[in-house]
């Protein structure tokens, strides 16, 4: 039987990493907001507490019921975590005299708590918190420090419930791993049987339950997500499954032509549909970025109702939604909406479509996307393409959306990617594009000034889009491509290269 790990997220920039960490020991694990009733604490083996930007002592400070959670059920508290089991049972949290955050070293370590086994005093942490444990309750026993912070780790006496004051999900804590495991796998006995090989047996006969023999369409992007779906839900359904392809006139140059002769051979049903004139239509005079995706999603789900009435009997649409999208579009704590941005493929269906969602990848990471099709034999080249938006060159162009600026953008967008490949760089980047600027600059071209558009390239690396760094590419390979761009694109005289990481800046700039 596979064990999982419910993670409780009180809005820490960090929960995404702890889910990411214990995936990695080969545990399942699942973000819920703290106060979510969308979970049965029954069906997990042990339970960790996230950090949080709130303060305990503050009048909003998330307070989660763990009537049926301490000790009942292995517990970790990291920092909000560790502060809310103290504070919240009889001990004392007060405002630190200095902020505490950075690199830290444990000392007065109990290498005699399993917590602990295998590191070694002076191990070093990341803490970064306000506030600190000033005392613990009668029944608590403390089993580290650092040099500022007394109460860096404590154990309940007679439960199974651990806290520690740092983060052992992030790389600057060195022996966090080692932590994870001994409190997942030596305290709580979980298993690590959590592979790419048992999440295809255990999704293909989930889906297989949840579907029947009732039929399925799923659109098909060319993108990994949406290919490990497709494979995933025919070994469970095989033919009940009807793949569309859909031009929304957005895409890569030659792109919907390309994708559909790729997927000759692997066995889908895929059909293609030329709806780009629609789209483009349907986007004329649209500038806002959040108006864009929401037409770009309202035409998909038209395209999809009008398809999916010339077949028979379909019951669902499947789709390739995946962690990152979930995260980025609900609240991380469950209340008034925080949303980063929306994303088209989340949030249900409008009640005209009357369709049930499947998702078979929602709940994991688009690194456990390429080896669960890796699993599954689907081809490297395919596995190795770069994440592409599903609103496409939608959100690349700043502004309202012409047929003219969707070509100029998929000529300049051709030359950087094919650039990549030729120079060998394309497999060290985890996503490349090029955006349209809403701006005009003067430039010289054979003596004569022109006023034409300027593009921004973007190259990033990623584990999982949720957070991303900027590629620094060669000089050469620029200027190189630079050049290539304006001498070949009409109505572009201007290159730049965007040096933004994420956070504070999304991968794509809408």
């Amino acid at each position: 039987m596979q064990h999982k790990v419910l993670i409780l997220d009180f809005g820490s920039q960090f929960t995404q990493l702890i889910a990411r960490r214990v995936r990695e020991l080969n545990i399942y694990s699942e973000i819920h907001p703290y106060n979510s009733k969308k979970f049965n604490v029954s069906d997990y083996k042990a339970v960790i507490l996230s950090g949080s930007p709130h303060s305990v002592r503050g009048e909003e400070a998330p307070n989660p019921d763990l009537s049926e959670i301490k000790g009942k059920i292995p517990l970790l508290g990291v920092c909000y975590g560790a502060q809310y089991l103290a504070h919240n049972y009889g001990g004392e949290v007060g405002a630190s005299n200095t902020r505490e955050y950075g690199r830290a070293h444990l000392t007065h370590l109990d290498t005699s708590e399993t917590l602990f086994a295998g590191i070694n005093e002076g191990s070093q942490v990341w803490m970064s918190h306000s506030d600190t444990i000033l005392s613990l309750p009668s029944n608590y026993k403390m089993i580290a420090s650092t040099e500022d912070v007394t109460n860096a780790a404590y154990k309940i006496e007679g439960e199974d419930t651990f806290a520690i004051q740092f983060h052992p999900e992030v790389y600057h804590s060195t022996d966090g791993a080692q932590l994870l495991e001994n409190f997942l796998v030596k305290i709580a006995g979980l298993n690590q049987e959590w592979t790419p090989d048992s999440f295809v047996e255990t999704t293909v006969a989930a889906l297989k339950e949840k579907v029947g023999n009732d039929k399925v369409v799923l659109g098909l992007s060319g993108g990994v997500d949406s290919t490990v779906a497709a494979v995933l839900l025919n070994k469970a359904i095989g033919e009940n499954l009807y793949c569309i392809f859909v031009n929304n006139g957005l895409l890569r140059k030659d792109e919907f032509e390309s994708v559909l002769k790729q997927y000759e051979g692997m066995g889908l049903n895929v059909k293609g549909v030329d709806a780009a004139d629609r789209f483009l239509k349907e986007l004329a005079g649209e500038s806002d970025p959040e108006g864009k995706r929401k037409i770009i999603g309202r035409v998909f789900i038209e395209v999809f109702d009008d398809e999916s009435h010339l077949l028979e009997d379909v019951k669902f649409l499947a789709q390739g939604t995946i962690y990152p999208d979930v995260i980025e579009s609900v609240s991380a704590t469950g209340g008034p909406s925080a949303t980063i941005k929306s994303h088209h493929n989340v949030g249900g269906l409008p009640d005209f479509m009357k369709l049930k969602v499947v998702e078979p990848l929602r709940m994991i990471f688009k690194d456990e996307v390429r080896r669960v099709g890796k699993s599954m034999g689907i081809d490297a080249e395919l596995l190795g393409r770069h994440p592409f938006p599903g609103p496409g060159l939608g959100i690349r162009i700043l502004g309202d959306i012409t047929a003219e600026k969707v070509r100029m953008l998929q000529e300049v967008d051709a030359i950087f990617i094919n650039g990549l490949k030729k120079w060998g760089l394309y497999n060290d980047v985890w996503q490349a594009g090029a955006m349209l600027l809403p701006v005009n600059s003067v430039g010289v071209m054979g003596d004569e000034r022109t006023y034409e558009k300027c593009v921004a390239l973007r190259a990033v690396e990623s584990v999982d889009g949720m957070t991303a760094d900027w590629v620094d590419l060669p000089y050469k390979f620029l200027q190189e491509t630079s050049n290539k761009i304006i001498n070949n694109v009409k109505g572009v005289n201007r290159v730049v290269y965007d040096i933004s990481s994420k956070p504070p800046a999304t991968i794509e700039w809408e």
